[in-house]
């Protein structure tokens, strides 16, 4: 057991792997399945959100027919899969799984349409990736339910439309700009979900406690909320590494301060900043006298890539006003002096 929570150890140190990251990593879809409500009433969060997809499925199933197709649109790690399932649950039907990325041409994702059954969910993630063969066959089979085969090849291949049964496809994106627009006006309900603020969380992860079976405090569920920068996956990811400490170290109720010295091992700090966050402001404010520096010279100081800093870093310091972004480069806020407990000088004091 010393010995896996020594591996989870290095793996939380690689520099290919952030624990604050809301992407999916390594086997983790096998362990967050676990934690999965199987319903909407069991869903915590999202409150309007929920409100118009209970009425959108219960309304069809009145009619006893499927639904239309649904958008889930949002930053990830929020619940995009989650909620899918969940409507196969409420609609007591099938649900067939993919991806753009794994759809490589239109004859891929013909051959998961023309399998599907009447009333069948189909959900692919990451829609805005799919080829655009694909989704030019897409348009028309959630509109006109059919799908044009190909016969033969060359100038003598014909065209044979086939009939599909009426099915569902729930489309998952981050990007929800990304998408083209005659794919977006086949969606009959789009709905987007936001962050989650702390007290929200702190249900989520006290739910999730009871799913492992993991004795909690109530002021160990908030020391989580704060550190699990409003998504509910990173919640679950470090509610699963506070679970490894309580285990390693034979506790029979995790506290506060155990959740605190557990995720400072992770180097992660009370505002949810790791390793990658914490070298970007350090840079900013010791090396450039709070900025503004451009990206290049930023990436450059913590030894990262300029993309990884932008799109991995950046966002949650700009949302948690850490730091912002002006025409001459990257500024550090008062708040991020504050955090490191650094005063400012005059000179830049005058500025915040």
């Amino acid at each position: 057991m010393s010995e896996n929570f020594d591996i989870a150890n290095k793996d939380a140190h690689d520099e290919g792997l952030r624990m604050v990251s809301a992407e999916p990593i390594a086997n983790e879809n096998v362990s967050d399945e676990e934690l999965r409500p199987q319903n909407l009433q069991n869903f915590i969060g999202q409150p309007q959100l929920k409100a118009q997809l209970q009425l959108f499925l219960d309304a069809a199933k009145k009619r006893e027919v499927p639904p239309d197709h649904i958008l889930l649109a949002g930053p990830p790690g929020l619940g995009k899969t989650t909620l899918a399932m969940i409507v196969a649950h409420e609609l007591e039907v099938p649900i067939r799984v993919t991806s753009g990325p794994a759809i490589q041409h239109a004859g891929d994702l013909a051959s998961i349409l023309s399998s599907l059954d009447t009333g069948e969910v189909l959900f692919i993630d990451e829609i805005h990736r799919l080829p655009r063969a694909a989704e030019e066959l897409l348009y028309i089979a959630m509109e006109d339910f059919r799908v044009d085969v190909m016969v033969g090849k060359g100038p003598g291949a014909s065209s044979i439309p086939l009939t599909l049964p009426r099915f569902t496809v729930i489309g998952a994106t981050t990007r929800e700009g990304m998408l083209p627009s005659p794919l977006r006006a086949r969606f009959g309900f789009t709905a987007h979900l936001d962050f989650y603020p702390q007290e929200e969380l702190e249900k989520l992860i006290s739910r999730s406690a009871r799913v492992l079976e993991l004795p909690l405090e109530q002021e160990s569920a908030h020391q989580l909320s704060l550190r699990s920068r409003g998504t509910p996956r990173i919640a679950n990811r470090l509610l699963r590494r506070v679970r490894d400490w309580a285990i390693v170290h034979e506790l029979p109720t995790v506290s506060a301060d155990d959740v605190i010295e557990a995720l400072s091992l992770y180097q992660i700090d009370a505002e949810g900043l790791d390793r990658l966050d914490l070298a970007v402001l350090n840079a900013i404010i010791k090396n450039f006298n709070g900025g503004p520096v451009g990206l290049n010279n930023l990436a450059a100081m913590v030894g990262e890539e300029s993309e990884t800093v932008e799109t991995v870093c950046e966002p949650y310091l700009v949302r948690e006003g850490f730091l912002i972004r002006t025409p001459k480069g990257r500024v550090a806020t008062k708040k991020a002096w504050q955090h490191l407990n650094i005063i400012p000088p005059d000179d830049v004091t005058k500025l915040l």
